[in-house]
């Protein structure tokens, strides 16, 4: 199980968001790369970054911060980032910065035809998000839930080449409410691409949880809130997945 440290962007700021409300973020750095460098310290493995106002306005936002961070560590680590990725020529700049995969998003939703060209032009770095309330994707930030459910969205995409699906459950990110283990199963077991959780990851409990379905295809987990506030240590929960892993 493979634990992603998250860094969301708002105003060159490293934040946090409650179930995706801008006005309720937390300001956990104004210094992205030194955040970078202390998750790879800890034994990251791959960080996922999101452009909070890209996702917003539709276009990248965050670009400097961005750039220090892949100069900081993208030669050690694949970073993937999401949040206003809208068109091939981000994509093109993004993977020239250094980025590993993008993560389409709204645009996925609206254009699924974007995906497939996305995947054709770049094959092997293209991820889907796809957020979801009680079942329904969300877009523009999550500020519209869509008539699509997650699933029957999630199968549109399994012939296009997609690395991943980023699966996260909104009325959970950055609730500290624990990860809606069922419905990330749920997903994992009706398509073929692997999905990794996001959204609620709280304790170590979570962790021994998201490993003991690995094999539904749950290929990791996406953390934010909890290893910046400590409810988590990174490097110990990482080691804790691993261990699990090989028994």
């Amino acid at each position: 199980m493979l634990l992603i440290p998250a860094i969301d962007l708002k105003e060159g700021s490293c934040v946090r968001l409650k179930q995706g409300l801008m006005d309720q973020a937390t300001v956990f750095s104004d210094k992205p790369a030194e955040t970078a460098l202390h998750w790879l310290k800890q034994g990251a493995r791959r960080l996922h970054l999101v452009d909070l106002d890209g996702a917003f306005a539709g276009k990248p936002k965050n670009l400097e911060a961005i750039r220090e961070i892949l100069q900081a560590v993208s030669h050690d680590i694949p970073v993937q980032l999401g949040g206003g990725i809208r068109d091939m020529a981000t994509i093109e700049k993004y993977l020239e910065l250094g980025l590993k995969d993008v993560i389409i998003g709204t645009a996925a939703v609206k254009n699924p035809e974007f995906v497939r060209e996305a995947c054709k032009a770049f094959p092997g770095h293209i991820i889907v998000g796809l957020d979801a309330k009680d079942g329904m994707v969300a877009i523009d930030g999550w500020a519209t839930v869509t008539e699509h459910h997650v699933i029957d969205l999630s199968k549109q995409f399994e012939d296009d080449g997609v690395n991943s699906i980023i699966y996260t459950d909104i009325g959970r990110d950055g609730m500290m409410s624990g990860v809606n283990i069922d419905a990330t199963v749920k997903l994992a077991e009706a398509v073929n691409i692997p999905v990794i959780a996001s959204g609620g990851l709280t304790d170590l409990d979570d962790i021994c949880a998201l490993c003991a379905v690995e094999k539904s295809g749950v290929a990791g987990a996406i953390t934010g809130r909890a290893i910046y506030e400590g409810s988590i240590d990174f490097a110990e929960a990482q080691k804790l997945a691993d261990t699990l892993a090989q028994a």
